[in-house]
């Protein structure tokens, strides 16, 4: 008889299971490949309880008890998420509340941005409410937004909207080596923004072309899969800090000090950029800021051999300030490691701005950043007798100061060889 009723509860609980299962209605969208999101959470709890049932149930009847989950901890840092108009203190894009060590978090970050400014945005002169004055529409509706202390471009509804940006180069304009960055604000988990590869308004779409998608919760590459991010709901809404970078085939994507996809090969040529996003809901902001194209170039070292010294925009600091922006991190382990690797070679690292501001002060800040590079390259190990400094402020200007490329290629770091 008790055999007979250990095996009446045991049908009992695996017809529980079946019928768990059943209420998921089509699971090839919760998890379409390996590695994909959870993308409704209420479903997963559901899901996620139901088998912490059946487990506690078939643990007790062959003896072994299932140990009790610990409560979460709620974050610590949830009234510290930034508000809808709450930023950093320079107005640059509040990092995750997690990352309360911005040096510590991107100590792996390895994206390296181009060399020479192709398109950059900031939202500099721009009127609240116009359409932005670098971009082309597609469909939808997008304007300039300020938020907090910051213009923005906010895609300013519900429909898809699509835009693309306004390129002095015509025809294919994407080098073979190029990096693409921007700052995305995510007010929720589904909070999406589509990276195409190609310009939907001036270029035909070239065969077999994927796409990226950049979600809150989930960066993927269309074709290829994608990766979590790791947020929780907890963490919304907040800024990243957007990289894509693109060598001859390989495809790397990057989601704040992350790199969530790797391509080694996209068998596709990019030839320019779209970008696609809407409001997730009426009122969830999607916007996104400092846009920015580069062109790839050469390795560091056959850069100090052919030219003699490196010069980088990579290098980036808060505005009119030395303070070394996190984003950095890639270039900064470059010099690094060439230093370390070639202990023969001696930099004068110097700083170069724009001509906004006064030009002492441009001459006294761009010193000050040359000081905190070097700064930064001793305290990792560097000696500081193979660095010396100088600021030459606007004095040197290696564009034109009348567009905001030849703005953002002049402000520079130089490492002269000595």
């Amino acid at each position: 008889m008790k055999k007979i009723l250990l095996f009446a509860m045991l049908c009992f609980l695996i017809g529980g299971f079946v019928n768990v299962q059943s209420q998921i209605k089509d699971p090839e969208e919760v998890v379409k490949k390996k590695g994909t999101s959870r993308t409704n959470k209420k479903v997963d709890d559901g899901i996620d309880k139901g088998l912490d049932k059946i487990e506690e149930g078939l643990g007790g009847l062959f003896g072994k008890k299932k140990k009790k989950k610990q409560p979460e901890t709620p974050a610590d840092s949830r009234s510290n998420a930034p508000s809808r108009d709450v930023q950093g203190e320079s107005g640059e894009p509040v990092s995750s509340p997690q990352n309360q060590s911005p040096t510590m978090a991107w100590s792996k970050f390895d994206f390296v941005p181009g060399d020479v400014i192709i398109f950059e945005d900031n939202q500099e002169n721009e009127e609240n409410g116009e359409f932005p004055s670098k971009w082309d529409l597609k469909e939808g509706n997008v304007e300039i937004a300020k938020y907090g202390d910051d213009y923005v471009i906010n895609f300013a509804t519900t429909n898809q909207c699509l835009i693309t940006p306004l390129m002095d180069e015509q025809g294919d304009y994407l080098p073979e080596k190029f990096t693409l960055e921007f700052d995305a604000y995510f007010s929720e988990f589904c909070t999406t923004y589509n990276i195409f590869l190609y310009d939907i308004i001036t270029q035909k779409r070239p065969s077999s072309m994927p796409f990226v998608v950049v979600r809150a919760n989930h960066v993927s590459v269309e074709g290829f899969g994608g990766t979590d991010t790791g947020l929780e709901s907890s963490d919304y809404p907040l800024w990243k800090h957007i990289s894509i970078s693109f060598n001859v085939r390989a495809l790397k994507v990057y989601f704040g000090e992350n790199r969530l996809c790797n391509i080694p090969n996209l068998r596709a040529q990019p030839t320019g950029i779209t970008v696609r996003s809407r409001q997730c809901h009426a009122g969830k902001q999607a916007l996104i800021k400092n846009i920015r194209i580069a062109r790839g170039s050469k390795k560091l070292y056959d850069r100090v051999v052919t030219d003699g010294k490196i010069v980088t925009t990579g290098i980036r600091f808060d505005s009119g300030k030395a303070t070394i922006k996190p984003e950095s991190e890639g270039i900064l382990k470059k010099i690094y490691n060439l230093m370390a690797d070639h202990t023969d070679l001696n930099f004068s690292v110097e700083g170069h701005t724009d001509n906004v501001g006064e030009e002492e002060f441009n001459m006294e800040l761009s010193e000050k950043r040359a000081q905190s590079v070097k700064n930064e390259l001793v305290k990792r190990g560097i000696s500081a007798d193979r660095l010396t400094i100088k600021g030459l402020g606007e004095s040197k200007p290696l564009h034109a100061n009348n567009t905001p490329e030849g703005k953002a290629n002049n402000r520079r770091v130089e490492f002269v060889k000595k």
